[in-house]
């Protein structure tokens, strides 16, 4: 059963982290269990604590949800050897409807592509030359059904010659005349004779016994014995041959599970074979590839939490199917190509509202997943003193408590004394919480970090702000601002770099002191900096 992945936004913070992990943990415990957790980049150190606390694993990490290879629904034909028969590979596509087959080392490894295309040639050229070389003994009996009749044949391991059917004995100047010869027969004890005197490769005697005269003589030909006519004889030698011979085995295009179908519709358009192996990240082939194949590809499937905005989800999002979206933040920019199943409530954290469906489902969280919903909501709302704080998130946070045997008070001070380290980089702790926004035709971003002690970091203003500046220019944004909210105080310092003037209207800046500024009761990004941005903007 195919993956849903349910992620939060990009850049994750503990609210995105956990919100995921207990939806997807509520819907595999309803019955279904092929949903996935996943996140967007790497965890906080925040997140970390959090999740080292009650001993849980980050979600899959996954970059992106194009639709690759092993997204398509490709056809799985058997694989060859390169030492099977061309009539073995053409019963094989004649029975399964089949006209390219792979073709694989002893390892698994591709050795080439064999279609009916390659059978046709070949047949068409034994038309005008009927001349084998090296053929196995054992392919031959296989496909002629036959068995080696003289104890001189059994010392042959390989046939070569010009294959020639016996004709009566009064046209000798259309006789075999070289030893090396394969000369199919029938019951004529003349020509037979005649073949083993001439010491000819092989001769294979169809519908018809030999006499223990002629089994005994001194000869090295190797006699067969086959239920054939003489007509059918002549093509099943010619196919005996093992399809390493005629299959195409250089200048192969291939394609990997994990290759992007962008990419392989334009090499396909750019070649024009029937069929493309497939393989795997071991280089085993696991199928084929057809153009049809690439016209209606199954995509991945996906349920967003703690976004609904193009820019801060999933790379490749517009290749998926979007089935659900959970969040707590304004609607956005995400279309979809159906209805779908759409909650988003004016709460503190994506995490309530997911704990509020556990209970709607009559289904209890395990003590480990009420601890992280506890922990993800006291993040999210800044221990309950973001203004997007509900009463709500306060009453479900306590009794995720409870079930977890933990402390609010304990979390809060784990989480937020964890929000960053002297030994991380500006552009890392940056990162941490980055939010890229779209309003009213301006591109910004805005970064939040939320602490106990807002000194030491405000000792790095300097080197937040140049390195906010060469976001803003490698981005194309107009503005970058970061919040460094105290937890403790009840406010932020914001910073910010580009379009100063927009910022100093935005929130009444006056004072001298540039691109940064002290915001009492300042909290929350969601409900107190966006908003105010796009009142200015209209």
């Amino acid at each position: 059963m195919d993956k849903v992945y349910i992620t939060g936004h990009r850049n994750p913070d503990t609210d995105s982290i956990v919100s995921a992990m207990a939806y997807a943990a509520l819907k595999n415990a309803l019955g279904q269990r092929q949903y996935c957790a996943a996140r967007l980049g790497q965890i906080s150190d925040e997140t970390k604590a959090v999740l080292d606390k009650f001993g849980a694993q980050p979600p899959e990490l996954i970059n992106n949800v194009r639709t690759q290879v092993r997204d398509l629904d490709f056809d799985t034909p058997p694989t060859l050897s390169p030492a099977a028969t061309i009539s073995r590979a053409w019963q094989m596509m004649q029975a399964d409807r089949i006209s390219v087959l792979p073709v694989a080392n002893e390892d698994g490894t591709l050795y080439g592509m064999l279609s009916a295309g390659d059978v046709a040639s070949y047949d068409m050229l034994a038309v005008r030359n009927s001349t084998v070389k090296n053929v196995p003994v054992y392919n031959l009996l296989s496909v002629l059904e036959g068995k080696v009749l003289n104890e001189g044949g059994q010392i042959r391991d390989e046939i070569s010659g010009e294959v020639t059917i016996a004709l009566p004995a009064g046209r000798e100047n259309l006789l075999f005349s070289s030893p090396d010869s394969i000369v199919v027969c029938g019951d004529q004890p003349d020509m037979i004779k005649r073949a083993l005197e001439l010491r000819v490769t092989c001769v294979i005697v169809c519908q018809a016994e030999v006499s223990r005269e002629l089994l005994e003589l001194d000869t090295d030909t190797c006699i067969i014995s086959t239920p054939y006519d003489a007509y059918r004889a002549v093509h099943l030698i010619c196919h005996s041959l093992p399809i390493e011979r005629i299959c195409k085995s250089h200048d192969l295009v291939s394609f990997h599970l994990d290759d992007y179908i962008d990419d392989v519709r334009n090499t396909v358009l750019e070649s024009r074979f029937r069929a493309y192996p497939i393989l795997d990240e071991n280089e085993h082939v696991v199928g084929t590839l057809s153009r049809f194949h690439l016209l209606r590809p199954r995509r991945k499937r996906v349920i967003l939490v703690d976004h609904n905005e193009k820019a801060q989800s999933v790379p490749g999002l517009d290749q998926a199917d979007i089935l659900e979206i959970v969040d707590h933040h304004r609607l956005a920019d995400i279309e979809t190509n159906n209805p779908i199943y759409v909650r988003n409530e004016p709460v503190g954290s994506s995490t309530t509202i997911v704990a509020d469906m556990y209970q709607e489902k009559g289904l209890m969280p395990s003590a480990k997943m009420a601890g992280l919903m506890a922990a993800a909501i006291v993040s999210d709302t800044v221990m309950f003193k973001s203004p997007t704080c509900t009463q709500r998130d306060i009453d479900i946070a306590n009794r995720m408590s409870r079930i977890a045997n933990v402390s609010l008070e304990e979390l809060g001070q784990t989480i937020f004394s964890a929000a960053t380290g002297e030994d991380k980089s500006a552009e890392s702790i940056i990162r941490t919480d980055y939010k890229e926004f779209h309003i009213g035709g301006h591109n910004l971003a805005v970064s939040q970090i939320t602490c106990l002690d807002s000194d030491r970091l405000m000792a790095r203003k300097e080197e937040f702000l140049a390195t906010m500046e060469t976001i803003r220019k490698k981005n194309g944004l107009d503005i970058v601002l970061l919040m460094i909210t105290n937890v403790l105080v009840e406010g932020s310092y914001l910073l910010y770099s580009g379009d100063t003037e927009t910022i100093r209207q935005a929130f009444n800046i006056t004072g001298e002191e540039k691109n940064c500024v002290f915001l009492s009761k300042i909290m929350s990004r969601k409900k107190q900096i966006i908003p105010s941005l796009s009142a200015l903007w209209g």
